[in-house]
């Protein structure tokens, strides 16, 4: 198995470090309705990552959409052991930021390439939000 490493730079929306396999969406995500705080499950009829679980995952994703109510069932997520471990984000924007500092979930935003077209999902992805940096293992790629 070939695997090379991507490095992107961008910046800290909220602070930490995280690892782990990511979950990759073109698409903006509701936390409010699209996404069952419960079990991690993408719920959002149609959504292009309906059906999978973005528990323990690196939720790479354009931005959030949706109610405030969003922020606090992100929290609720992280005390249920179901949200994400972190976020990758071209648009940050309010409510998945405050989810995120809330629940202590590192995220990064401005990268140097787009995280939703270089990073795939199955990718190993180790973020230092601090940093800005984010490292891709790319498997499997020639």
């Amino acid at each position: 198995m070939n695997t090379t490493t991507l490095k992107l730079q961008g910046r800290k929306i909220v602070t930490g470090k995280a690892q782990g396999e990511a979950i990759v969406t073109k698409e903006a995500i509701s936390f409010n309705g699209g996404v069952d705080n419960m079990t991690g499950i993408v719920t959002e009829p149609g959504h292009e990552i309906e059906g999978m679980n973005i528990s323990g995952k690196v939720l790479v994703f354009l931005t959030g959409k949706g109610s405030t109510g969003g922020s606090y069932k992100i929290y609720d997520m992280v005390s249920r052991g179901t949200a994400p471990v972190a976020f990758i984000q071209v648009n940050p924007e309010p409510i998945t930021t405050i989810g995120a500092i809330i629940g202590n979930i590192p995220v990064v935003a401005g990268l140097d390439q787009d995280p939703t077209v270089v990073i795939k999902t199955g990718d190993y992805v180790e973020i230092d939000a601090d940093a800005g940096v984010v490292e891709v293992s790319l498997k499997n790629r020639s």
